[in-house]
């Protein structure tokens, strides 16, 4: 059983900076790549970031420059740090697990709900 909470979503204007975070709580035995994705009203979901075990990250094109992901392996929890942001990058923000649970070898896949960022004046 494993759980993604999301958190630190808000209301910030243009050109400001927001940290959003995720942590994942449970039987972990391996916390695999870890990504985040938002969803704008009538749009579909899209991935922002990921970012591997070893540190290895990718990033979407529109987001690469202003966005960071990083993970912190011993709090299970991975962050993404927004600067720069702009009224388009509103949307609800979801944390995306593939994680290897203690009880085996299976791996599964873990969304949180997800946390609103809303960038207007």
């Amino acid at each position: 059983q494993v759980q993604l909470v999301e958190s630190g979503g808000g209301l910030v204007q243009p050109g400001g900076s927001l940290r959003v975070s995720c942590a994942a709580s449970g039987s972990i035995a391996r916390l695999n790549t870890m990504s985040w994705y938002r969803q704008a009203p009538g749009k579909q979901r899209e991935l922002v970031a990921s970012i591997t075990t070893g540190g290895n990250t990718k990033y979407a094109d529109s987001m690469a420059g202003r966005f960071t992901i990083s993970r912190d392996n011993a709090k299970n929890t991975v962050y993404l740090q927004m600067n720069s942001l702009e009224p388009g990058d509103t949307a609800v923000y979801y944390c995306h697990a593939r994680i290897r649970e203690t009880t085996g070898w299976r791996e599964y896949d873990y969304w949180g709900q997800g946390t609103q960022v809303t960038v207007s004046s």
